[in-house]
């Protein structure tokens, strides 16, 4: 009587581990919300296969569609390729990979998709750079481009993924690269036009004070390939 009893313990710890394995594999598929996320309120923005809910920042459909399930905004038609709808108070994640001399960024805060007089749409947003380089200045990976230095570049190698996370909460916005807190910035303090907070210049005449603190979420195309997927966002309320 023990063999079958042992054989029947084997086989339902095998059917166990199917299971455990199944779910696991379920919640790590790309472009989709584990059950536990969407209790939490996440919110999915590209489902892989289209971009339904995209447009160039010409405020037209992007010229060509997803690549193996990821988001390449170059060549898809303007200056970034932007979410349709205006967010506020949120926490985004994605992944991405670049590829080599690859310059891009992620841009939050893009108050209107109209560019004022001889400035690209950029001046109406705010940057998360994502660069092929291997310091941690004002233009390198994980910086607030040319306000805010990342505390190191702690991304991985060209062709690797990459998991970013944004928060934009009121005057805060931090970046956390590969699990890594490597950016903090408090729009309050920035009080003048092209000064940051220790007085040193910076290129952009915005009181980020006074920014509109609800915008387009954009994906820029700054000359070279750089792939998104995983989009997903968690509005955050009072």
């Amino acid at each position: 009587m023990k063999r079958p009893l042992i054989l029947l313990a084997l086989a339902l710890a095998a059917l166990l581990n199917a299971v455990v394995l199944s779910v696991q594999a379920a919640e790590t598929t790309d472009n989709h919300l584990t059950p536990s996320e969407k209790r939490d309120g996440w919110i999915l923005l590209f489902d892989g296969k289209s971009l339904d809910g995209w447009m160039t920042s010409a405020e037209k459909p992007p010229l060509k569609g997803p690549e193996d399930g990821s988001i390449n905004p170059h060549k898809t038609g303007h200056y970034m390729l932007v979410h349709t709808q205006k967010w506020s108070d949120y926490i985004l994640q994605m992944d991405f990979k670049i590829s080599p001399k690859c310059n891009s960024g992620v841009f939050v805060r893009t108050s209107t998709l109209k560019p004022r007089p001889n400035k690209d749409v950029g001046y109406n947003g705010i940057e998360i750079a994502i660069d092929d380089t291997h310091e941690a200045g004002f233009v390198d990976t994980g910086a607030f481009y040319d306000l805010s230095k990342p505390t190191r570049n702690a991304m991985k190698p060209v062709g690797e993924w990459n998991h970013l996370e944004v928060t934009s909460k009121g005057p805060i916005l931090e970046v956390v690269l590969n699990g890594e807190k490597v950016n903090h910035i408090d729009l309050d303090q920035f009080t003048e036009k092209n000064k940051r907070p220790d007085g040193t210049p910076h290129k952009f005449d915005v009181v980020y004070k006074e920014h509109p603190r609800a915008g387009y979420i954009g994906l820029q195309d700054h000359g070279g390939d750089c792939w998104y997927k995983n989009i997903k966002i968690k509005p955050l309320y009072p």
